[in-house]
């Protein structure tokens, strides 16, 4: 009998440890939204004010989404953290507030960094290949696929053969 009593208050201790796991999860879940919910502008990536002419925010929004980060590689300046992006942002904010149209940046830009700083670099004799190979490889992709079935069909179809059973 003395077994059995012991069984329950352990099982009874078990429950109190899984509520006060249950509780503190809620603790810390209510820690973490909070802090989420306080957070302010210092944690963004760009924490500057918003441009006040629509045109000129549009305008540099679609620039920073066009261009590269050259630490990161595969982030656009509007995605990235990094210290060189943020400076890129505040010099294309500074050219867009000045006036510079969109190509003024981008040429800029070119010019400092190369073309590999857009992610649509400008059609060049040396940036041909970049935009001519994706076709050529679903041309040779279509030519080689035609050529199997071109074969296949000419095969013949041996009728003596037992057919597989299902």
């Amino acid at each position: 009998m003395g077994s059995r009593v012991l069984a329950a208050y352990a099982i009874g201790n078990g429950a109190r440890t899984v509520n006060t796991f249950r509780l503190a999860g809620i603790a810390v879940s209510v820690a973490i939204g909070l802090g989420l919910a306080c957070m302010d502008r210092a944690w963004a990536i760009d924490a500057s004010d918003a441009l006040a002419d629509p045109q000129q925010r549009a305008a540099y929004e679609k620039i920073i989404n066009e261009v590269r980060c050259l630490v990161c590689q595969n982030q656009t300046i509007a995605d990235s953290s990094a210290p060189l992006a943020a400076d890129l942002r505040r010099e294309i904010r500074t050219m867009v507030e000045e006036g510079n149209s969109e190509s003024d940046i981008k040429l800029f830009l070119v010019e400092r960094y190369g073309d590999f700083v857009l992610y649509r670099p400008r059609v060049r004799s040396w940036t041909l290949v970049l935009w001519l190979a994706p076709f050529a490889f679903l041309l040779v992709g279509a030519l080689t696929l035609f050529r199997v079935v071109q074969r296949r069909r000419s095969l013949p179809i041996d009728q003596d053969a037992p057919m597989a059973e299902e």
